[in-house]
Parts: structure tokens; C-alpha cells; sequence
């Protein structure tokens, strides 16, 4: 079977509002200035930990792990009761991965959220029904842009990695699918701060209704 792998902030979901909301109560319960989404946008898809890194540095604060410990719990707690105050599903997500569905294609996510907030997100979205496989950044040893959750989404999903492919928006993705030696088709309006294009992906779309196209370029193209 054939599997399309999903990253998720920033791939299938607008959810840096939410995210940043969460990271800036966080700083400012802690006597931390407020940060602007733009200074934290290459972090959205690196997880909780990489978000309040930057929002410490943008304080000028030279934190430890000591110093993130702490604050990561405090994140996780809101951010959880306020995972889908303003995040939806980008323009067009869903109707392509019902088209692709229909089509044969099993679908997966693979993201770096750990595994409580992935579903708890997911849940909110009423998504979860859309996926034969859901890995987070905890489901195995390692996340990407390690190749091992990228695989073991699509052997959870019940398909084999050279049939299959991964959608993302940023680096990681993309480094976890060549990791994983399948192709990548990026996302044009996720959260890198650098031109896809200069990641150098097999495909590059800049709205969902024209992923069924992308992957069909690519079969025929292999």
C-alpha cells in the first residue's frame, strides 16, 4: 500500500497563533517580555522546548535546561487547554486527503508535537478519523529529521516506504524524507523562514487542491 505522510503545524494546520499565544503566557507569567509570532516561526515545528528557547533568547536570557524544565510544563498545561482556540485545518487540507483517500492512498501524520497534544489537536480538529497512522515526536526513539518516525508511520499505516511520500513545509521534513528515502512535496505557506524552494523538494504546491496533481506528477515521474 501507498502512504502520504502528513506533517502537521504548518503543513496541515494554521496553528501559530495558538502557539504563540501560549508561548508569550508562558514568558509573561515568568516576568518575560511578549514575542512576536514572526521572531518564532521557524520554531513552530520543532516542538514546545525550541519555541521557548527563542522566546527566552529574544529576552536575552542565556537559559539551561534547568531553566526550560519548568516552563515546559507550564506550556503544555495551557497550550492544551487552548489547542484549538484559533487553529484549523489550512484551505483546501481535508478535502484533498478525502480525494486521496478515495484514490487508494492510506494516510498518515508524522510530527514533532509529542504524542498527548498531537492527538489532543487532532481531536479538537475532528481529524484523527482521516488517519491510518498518527506518530508524534515521542512515538519512537527518535524524531525527525531522523528517518525512523517518518518509516514507522508508514509501517503503522500498513504501507511500504517506496511507495510512498511526505508533505511537509520545512528543513526537517524534508531531511526526513530523504532520511527515509522517499520523496517530498512542500508546502509553500508553512512556517520556514527560508524559501521552500531553496530546500530543494521533489514538488512544491501552494494549496492543498493541488496535492492530487503533485503526487501524480511524482508516480509518473519514478
Amino acid at each position: 500500500m501507498s502512504v502520504l505522510v502528513f506533517d502537521l503545524d504548518g503543513t496541515l494546520v494554521s496553528s501559530m497563533s495558538d502557539l504563540t499565544a501560549t508561548l508569550n503566557a508562558v514568558l509573561v507569567e515568568n516576568g518575560h517580555r511578549a514575542v512576536a509570532p514572526e521572531s518564532v516561526r521557524a520554531q513552530v515545528g520543532q516542538g514546545a522546548k525550541a519555541l521557548l528557547q527563542k522566546g527566552l533568547e529574544a529576552n536575552g536570557v542565556a537559559w539551561t535546561d534547568d531553566d526550560i524544565t519548568p516552563l515546559f510544563g507550564q506550556f503544555l498545561t495551557y497550550y492544551e487547554a487552548h489547542i484549538a482556540d484559533q487553529t484549523r485545518p489550512f484551505p483546501g487540507a481535508i478535502d484533498a486527503m478525502i480525494q486521496l483517500r478515495d484514490a487508494g492512498w492510506r494516510l498518515a501524520v508524522c510530527t514533532n508535537k509529542i504524542e498527548r497534544l498531537t492527538h489532543a489537536l487532532l481531536n479538537a480538529l475532528d481529524m484523527t478519523r482521516h488517519f491510518d497512522a498518527i506518530v508524534a515526536r515521542d512515538t519512537f526513539a527518535n524524531a525527525k529529521p531522523h528517518a525512523e518516525p517518518v518509516l514507522g508511520a508508514i509501517s503503522r499505516a500498513g504501507g511500504a516506504w517506496e511507495r510512498s511520500v511526505m508533505i511537509g513545509d520545512t528543513a526537517t521534513d524534508i531531511d526526513a524524507a530523504r532520511a527515509a528515502g522517499i520523496p517530498v512535496v512542500a508546502v509553500d505557506f508553512g512556517y520556514t523562514q527560508v524559501p521552500v524552494s531553496d530546500l530543494g523538494p521533489d514538488r512544491i504546491i501552494s494549496h492543498f487542491n493541488e496535492l492530487p496533481q503533485a503526487i501524480l506528477d511524482l508516480r509518473l515521474s519514478s
